[in-house]
């Protein structure tokens, strides 16, 4: 009898049954100056991203929030992760053919970039049409590179004042984002993907503390920071989205849902709200992907049925003051 593959997510999993996330590798940065050897030009760079994964996410929210729909394009790949890794098609709504180098998996993408890379293969990646290179991996860079770096392009002057790493908020940013990633975006990882009781009970207790002390910071002010929207908060929506519709039951971290928490719950409506944000969010491919991928942890591929989850319920946040 064949042996079946392990799960490429296996790889990431210490002795002690802990899931341990590998650092992207490429990080190259676009400047508008060009001092970095990427200049940056409309039509140049293209973007390719999960629609189910919450660090592609990121990506496609700035690029919306900053109005460069029509200066940075991108393809998104099948919401099935194979063996094989991501690939494309266009016979799933919303997922594409590669049209920017013809390849049929994004491994092949990263052996354009590196013929000897042997690292993970992960989304999103940003492509430099012009050197055909990989210029960058890693989301929480990319996503300041379109805060900052593209305002030359963007399609109107509000969307161009925009910035959601100011430099007067950029210590609080920087603290937020050193429990939140680990605790919640990485948090819910490390509960579901967790081969061991131990680095279960260890992973979703810290978890939702985190969410304890998340749901406590809403209590006083509109935003993470205050009443501006900032990196951290487009950070932490991109898992909160996703929490009572895969994470809850999918990677069992089922203790509260986001609709329990009553200030996150209205915080989650209102940046959904936000013009630009709900066209990034796609259930469907969430769904499908987490619950279907994922064959150790769901071996017969049953795709559960809800929850219903209206996010589109009013909320009075926008009357929250300081």
């Amino acid at each position: 009898m064949a042996t079946q593959p392990k799960p490429s997510w296996l790889s990431h999993v210490n002795k002690q049954g802990e899931f341990v996330r590998k650092d992207s590798v490429f990080r190259n940065t676009v400047t508008a100056d060009g001092s970095s050897g990427f200049k940056a030009e409309a039509n140049r760079y293209h973007l390719y991203v999960s629609l189910a994964c919450p660090w592609a996410h990121r990506t496609l929210i700035v690029r919306s929030l900053k109005g460069l729909q029509d200066v940075i394009s991108y393809t998104v790949v099948d919401w099935l992760l194979t063996e094989k890794g991501w690939s494309f098609t266009d016979k799933k709504s919303k997922c594409s053919l590669d049209t920017v180098n013809g390849c049929e998996y994004l491994r092949e993408v990263y052996a354009l970039a590196d013929e000897n890379y042997q690292g993970t293969i992960t989304v999103p990646v940003l492509w430099d049409k012009v050197k055909k290179t990989i210029v960058n991996n890693e989301s929480s860079e990319i996503i300041r590179m379109l805060n900052t770096e593209f305002n030359e392009f963007c399609k109107t002057p509000k969307q161009k004042a925009l910035n959601f790493y100011p430099e007067n908020l950029q210590k609080s940013i920087n603290e937020l984002n050193s429990w939140i990633y680990p605790e919640i975006n990485n948090g819910v990882y490390k509960s579901g993907f967790a081969t061991s009781q131990e680095a279960y009970d260890e992973a979703v207790t810290t978890l939702f503390s985190a969410l304890d002390k998340v749901e406590f910071l809403l209590s006083k002010h509109r935003y993470l920071t205050g009443q501006q929207m900032t990196e951290a908060d487009i950070r932490l929506f991109t898992t909160l989205i996703r929490f009572d519709i895969v994470y809850v039951g999918h990677f069992k971290c089922n203790k509260k849902r986001i609709v329990d928490y009553p200030n996150m719950w209205g915080y989650l409506r209102d940046v959904y709200s936000l013009e630009g944000i709900a066209e990034t969010v796609d259930p469907e491919h969430i769904m499908k992907h987490y619950q279907l991928s994922h064959k150790s942890i769901n071996p017969y591929s049953i795709l559960s049925i809800g929850p219903d989850i209206n996010f589109t319920e009013p909320h009075n946040r926008h009357e929250m003051m300081e």
